[in-house]
């Protein structure tokens, strides 16, 4: 029998989701949900999905699912989740897991008694260098973690590489406080604090975090959108294993699209994780090499994506990760960041 998956919230990321689960073999898309009714046929037209549906709660009235993409706001997480988990369903919700901590640990929660698989997801573990360099650091290729510098740069508030940040709404959202955004951090922090915190195999124990919101326009507003999240922050962090480093993320690294840099220092060598215009490298400084400030590139191989990982664990019976626990681990650093910012 063919895994039936549900896709929930049919915008823009949820293309993705839905051509990855068109991929996997016996994972079958039966139904979308989505409020906008143009949107939500645009979309099951061109996934090939048959039943529609404008609210949730139609959709589990129907029940013929047993998981779910959540790709819904960051502010509908939370609902939306719980509803799922009461109804027996597996859930892959985006990143962040939720709006705030206390929403977060709440889902943690209740899918941990319920038993369901749970995966929050952050698309980065898919990224082949990153799962290399952590299994290079648990097995102590570079000694004991010392230091790290972390940052994730985006350019679309300096140049139109996405579209025009002014007039269209999918980007004028992410600005704004009132309509759910909590900025860069929130929308991207998440990211590269996993990023580095996967790879130096250790968690924060402390942080203070600076947040910037620049003038875009007139009175700090366009049209209905109050302009008042955050578009760069720079996050001091102390590890659980000692470690100090940076964390970093700005929407005005002119020439940088979407790129993420990880540089990672310990007693016994360096290596530096990069995923730059789509495309993953890990290089190396270890042993004699570091006596001659010799960097070298680390053969990495493709690892299963998030969506694979979850049908996976979800025929298997296993857990998936990085599961909820993890998605509110992450959002208490990011409420600390937000509340000392």
């Amino acid at each position: 029998m063919p895994i039936r998956m549900l896709i929930l919230g049919t915008g823009g990321m949820a293309n993705t989701h839905a051509q990855k689960y068109n991929s996997i073999d016996n994972v079958k898309l039966v139904a979308g949900v989505e409020q906008r009714p143009e949107v939500l046929e645009t979309f099951c037209n061109e996934h090939n999905i048959e039943h529609r549906f404008s609210s949730l709660d139609e959709a589990l009235a129907w029940d013929q699912f047993e998981a779910v993409s959540n790709v819904t706001p960051d502010a509908v997480h939370h609902e939306t989740t719980m509803a799922l988990l009461h109804a027996g369903k597996h859930v892959l919700c985006e990143k962040p897991l939720a709006a705030n901590e206390a929403h977060a640990k709440q889902m943690a929660q209740l899918a941990f008694e319920t038993g369901l698989v749970n995966m929050v997801n952050l698309t980065y573990r898919e990224v082949p260098a990153l799962q290399k360099a952590a299994a290079m650091v648990a097995d102590g290729a570079i000694g004991k973690v010392r230091h790290f510098e972390a940052s994730y740069l985006q350019s679309w508030l300096a140049q139109p590489a996405w579209g025009d940040w002014k007039t269209e709404p999918q980007w004028l959202w992410r600005l704004s406080r009132t309509h759910g955004s909590n900025g860069a951090l929130g929308d991207v922090g998440i990211h590269i604090l996993d990023f580095a915190t996967f790879v130096a195999g250790s968690m924060p124990r402390d942080i203070s975090c600076r947040l910037k919101t620049f003038n875009k326009a007139e009175d700090d507003q366009i049209g209905e959108y109050t302009l008042d999240a955050n578009d760069s922050f720079v996050m001091h962090a102390e590890l659980e294993n000692g470690a100090v480093g940076t964390v970093s993320a700005t929407r005005f690294a002119s020439g940088h699209h979407n790129d993420l840099r990880l540089r990672l220092y310990g007693d016994q060598g360096g290596m530096e994780v990069l995923f730059e215009k789509n495309q993953s490298q890990l290089n190396v400084c270890l042993h004699d090499d570091l006596l001659i400030e010799r960097w070298t590139q680390v053969t990495t191989n493709e690892v299963p994506s998030n969506y694979e990982r979850f049908v996976t664990a979800i025929r298997t019976e296993t857990q998936a990760n990085p599961d909820f626990s993890k998605g509110a681990a992450l959002q208490y650093w990011l409420d600390k960041a937000l509340q000392n910012g």
